[in-house]
């Protein structure tokens, strides 16, 4: 990098922050600060909920593996997104924006303790905030080992600064910043995406052009769609992974469905992002398919083929910009996961823990979220230090399987609770499915996985888990069925025709039940 290039990066993170202050004008409560008040237009939430579902992953870990596998990362990665996300169009979105319009929530996980009871609601809060600090820790390591890349920064310095920049925006700003800056941030991915694009393709002349490219011999099985560990079942199971996870189930993208002012705009923001997600990554993905007739990477897993590729096509300015664009999508997930947390935080969890906070005013309530963004992303910085630890192996294991096989035991009660056809599941289904999911896992991934000879499949470490988990809440609902007038009301409000009206209020934190109601089995 040069002078250019770092006026480039230097001049986009003033661009955030003063984002940020913008938006903090827009930003009178909870509300407002977690769900844009209901007033966010439908296409801003769509390529929101697209931008938030990027980071510097893709360009490290998915960039590895289409340097080794080819055209499977698009395949088995963006193309179940785009999928799933078309189906939760239908399925999903109109149902989690009426959780903001008819229960008046601003948490996704606010419904659970009406939909279930208090203790549902805290199992899932907990591990789901637990999950994501190791989520968006991976997040900080991928776009700080890209950083040390290009400027030679250290991975802890790189990490500082990235998070430091995404604090100030998504602090002050809330919910509007965030969509704001990922309206931004997709602009400049656009210019970025295409530049590499066609600096790539201009190399390709020497090898036999866009088509005959692929008979080189360092692409030889690059276009087999399935490869290696990425086969069917993996790609039946990360279908069904991301079905749940991009519709919700990791609770920043829920956060754009209930931003929208109707269930009507959350199905068309859905299929907004649907498309992009579809349509955009091979785009991006080409330039990564190309990678091993261009470069060759200093890495095992050729997590570094992507950036030594830009450093070495594209001229000064440009590569600021695509350094730029590392950014915005490491950035726009992390900051909107930062918000999804305090959501929950300071909506589910802090009115069970502290009396004080059942007394929250929009005042109290507005800083007490705003501390518990930055607390949070305090504490994924300090775990991004340790991604590449025994414990956690490297950036694309934290992804794909602690990320992806400890998302479907949160994502099913949540998810499948909203659905009128799992009414009889209650809440001994949920926690239950919940706790052996998170079991199964575990077992998988370490003693069953360690006294294998060779270790346990990828497909089955991440499809095990949400398999267990689906199995026993539909199973147990119908054992044990828990439907009550009280959550099949929950249910219909959810499942029936809005009223058309626009942003719902949204209350103070509500109380936590008392100690006797906390027991019983339908909560308060």
């Amino acid at each position: 990098m040069n002078g250019l290039d770092w006026s480039v990066l230097i001049g986009y993170f003033a661009v955030m922050i003063a984002i940020g202050v913008w938006s903090h004008r827009r930003v009178d409560d909870v509300s407002d600060f977690f769900t844009a008040g209901g007033r966010m237009p439908w296409w801003l939430s769509g390529i929101s909920h697209h931008m938030s579902g990027y980071s510097a992953v893709m360009f490290t870990g998915y960039a590895g593996i289409a340097y080794t596998y080819g055209v499977t990362s698009f395949v088995t990665w963006s193309f179940p997104i785009a999928l799933g996300i078309a189906i939760g169009s239908k399925l999903f979105a109109p149902r989690i924006n009426r959780m903001r319009s008819r229960l008046h929530v601003a948490s996704p996980l606010e419904y659970l303790k009406s939909r279930y009871d208090l203790r549902t609601q805290q199992a899932l809060a907990w591990s789901g905030m637990l999950l994501k600090i190791v989520d968006v820790g991976a997040k900080w390591a991928a776009i700080a080992t890209l950083l040390a890349v290009f400027t030679g920064v250290s991975l802890n310095e790189g990490i500082l600064i990235t998070g430091a920049v995404t604090a100030i925006y998504c602090t002050i700003g809330g919910l509007w910043a965030d969509a704001l800056t990922e309206l931004g941030q997709f602009v400049i991915q656009l210019l970025a995406g295409v530049a590499m694009f066609v600096a790539v393709v201009a190399e390709l002349g020497d090898h036999g052009g866009f088509f005959g490219v692929w008979d080189e011999p360092e692409l030889r099985g690059h276009a087999e769609p399935l490869v290696g560990p990425y086969g069917t079942v993996f790609l039946l199971a990360f279908l069904f992974i991301k079905l749940f996870e991009y519709n919700g189930g990791m609770l920043n993208q829920a956060q754009r469905y209930m931003a929208t002012a109707t269930p009507r705009e959350a199905e068309r923001s859905a299929r907004l992002s649907a498309a992009l997600w579809l349509v955009w990554p091979l785009v991006l993905f080409f330039p990564m398919w190309m990678s091993p007739l261009l470069v060759e990477s200093q890495k095992a897993d050729g997590s570094d083929s992507y950036a030594l590729m830009t450093e070495q096509l594209l001229p000064h300015g440009l590569l600021g910009l695509v350094i730029v664009g590392f950014f915005s999508h490491t950035m726009a997930m992390c900051s909107s996961d930062a918000n999804a947390i305090a959501a929950v935080f300071t909506r589910d969890v802090a009115p069970v823990l502290s009396a004080r906070a059942r007394r929250w005013n929009d005042r109290s309530g507005l800083v007490a979220a705003r501390v518990t963004t930055v607390v949070f992303l305090g504490l994924s910085m300090a775990v991004a230090t340790q991604v590449d630890s025994p414990t956690f192996k490297d950036i694309i294991t934290v992804v794909i399987k602690w990320v992806a096989g400890l998302m479907g035991p949160i994502a099913i009660p949540m998810m499948l609770g909203l659905l009128r056809p799992f009414r009889r599941s209650g809440p001994t289904a949920a926690l239950t499915s919940w706790a052996t999911g998170l079991l199964a896992f575990w077992l998988v991934n370490y003693p069953v996985h360690w006294a294998v000879e060779g270790g346990v499949p990828l497909e089955y470490q991440v499809s095990i888990p949400l398999a267990v988990s689906l199995a026993l809440y539909v199973l147990i609902g119908y054992v044990k069925p828990e439907d009550t007038p009280e959550r099949t009301a929950v249910i219909e409000r959810l499942n029936t025709d809005d009223d058309g009206s626009a942003a719902a209020a949204v209350p103070a934190p509500a109380k936590a039940p008392d100690a006797a109601s906390a027991r019983t089995p339908d909560g308060p």
